[in-house]
């Protein structure tokens, strides 16, 4: 089987350790489901920097990275669907980006 990242993009931080709870269990739960799918739990982000022909920017770009999780899927299709239970979608806070990690 293949594998795909999920690039997550979007999200907040909570406001309260309380609501810090409930993300946490959130993404347990959902991590918890894909059982031996998961290969790399992964693990937010800071703030990137952008590296271009014309420098360096603080920015994070157009759509900063908050984080990854690598997964396990028969194809790209099923790694969606994996995807598709993120705390992120299913709270409409952000999305995942998914893409094929190719053997080189």
């Amino acid at each position: 089987m293949a594998q795909f990242i999920f690039a997550y993009h979007g999200g907040k931080k909570p406001d309260t350790p309380e609501e810090g709870a409930k993300v946490m269990d959130a993404w347990k739960s959902w991590m918890a489901s894909m059982g031996d799918a998961l290969i790399v739990p992964g693990a937010p982000v800071g703030m990137s920097k952008t590296v271009s022909a014309d420098g360096i920017t603080d920015d994070g770009g157009s759509n900063p990275l908050s984080g990854y999780t690598v997964v396990e899927a028969a194809d790209i299709a099923a790694a969606s669907e994996l995807a598709k239970g993120c705390p992120m979608v299913a709270e409409a806070s952000g999305s995942v980006e998914v893409a094929e990690i190719l053997e080189m």
